[in-house]
């Protein structure tokens, strides 16, 4: 694992440098000490949490995807504007919240309004992965955050696991992300849980049939219905995305997928496609490439509609804009 993680990081640190304003060195002399903070905050956490490595995963991406990495998804609801986390993609499931906020609270100790909740989000989410086996990534840092929350571009870019494969990438592509990277990010479900209701509708009666999804393998349908029963108050019941190594971030996404053992029925769709289907065998079969693509996929994540220089703050604390 030592010697992927270091590949990786040589390919992503010599690779094209092509992010404006910013630096890999950002906060080098201002707060050298950054990367540790937030590494030693995420240990801390998973050791009393095994689901936080996926939620802070998870909280980056949605931030990027619907609005720009910007940090737009940690406000809270003001006057002027709804909050991102009550879009529905987030509402009573997206987490992290208050790991962040402790964790800017003690870079401030450390270093005082210098570095943005969008840099220490993005930092937790590769953090967040490597600590769980996963690739390292080099990150450039300088993001700024913005100044206020789009609970309308949640909802409406923010990908789901209901809508079809072809939905899903147009997402993707109009931030300016491609179908590689479509492929490579659905890894992150190597490690996590999905609630129910997002599934269910494999389970029973799918598509009117009486029975469960035929791209469902048989046994693990049977198994999901005992922990996902027909009825309403099993909605939010929680199931792994990876039974097989649920903690570990591994490509072994991949070849559940192939078992028709994807949760997700748009994870299960990448296999209706010749390109995507291709890329999965592939990445089943060499976890090499899939560390990569994921962390060159994830580097590009990282640098949607993101605020440098002298736009946006660096806020103080992350729930709340500061004030003039």
């Amino acid at each position: 694992m030592q010697r992927l993680t270091s590949v990786v990081f040589w390919f992503l640190v010599f690779g094209p440098f092509v992010y404006g304003q910013l630096d890999y060195k950002f906060y080098d002399s201002t707060c050298p000490n950054l990367t540790k903070i937030v590494r030693f905050g995420i240990w801390s956490a998973m050791a009393n949490d095994t689901r936080i490595a996926a939620s802070l995963l998870r909280l980056h991406f949605h931030d990027c995807i619907s609005n720009g990495c910007e940090g737009s998804v940690l406000l809270d609801k003001t006057s002027d504007f709804s909050s991102e986390k009550d879009a529905n993609p987030n509402r009573n499931s997206a987490r992290g919240f208050e790991l962040i906020d402790t964790i800017k609270a003690n870079v401030e100790k450390a270093c005082p309004k210098t570095v943005s909740c969008t840099d220490i989000l993005t930092l937790a989410a590769r953090e967040a992965v490597f600590l769980s086996g996963g690739p390292f990534w080099s990150l450039a840092m300088g993001r700024r955050d913005g100044l206020t929350a789009n609970m309308s571009a949640a909802n409406t870019d923010t990908p789901s696991p209901f809508e079809p494969l072809e939905n899903i990438t147009a997402k993707f592509t109009s931030k300016g992300l491609n179908l590689k990277d479509v492929v490579a990010l659905s890894g992150a479900h190597t490690i996590g849980f999905a609630q129910c209701f997002t599934f269910k509708s494999r389970l029973f009666n799918f598509d009117g049939s009486g029975a469960p999804d035929p791209q469902l393998d048989s046994s693990l349908a049977s198994s999901l219905q005992t922990v996902c029963p027909n009825q309403d108050n099993s909605d939010t019941n929680l199931v792994p995305l990876d039974s097989v190594t649920t903690a570990k971030f591994d490509n072994i996404y991949y070849k559940n997928i192939l078992n028709n053992s994807g949760i997700l029925g748009s994870d299960q769709a990448l296999m209706n496609d010749n390109i995507t289907a291709t890329m999965v065998i592939n990445y089943s079969k060499y976890p090499y490439l899939f560390a990569k693509d994921f962390g060159a996929s994830m580097v590009k994540l990282s640098t949607i509609g993101i605020i440098t220089g002298q736009n946006g703050q660096v806020r103080n604390r992350c729930n709340i804009v500061n004030q003039n």
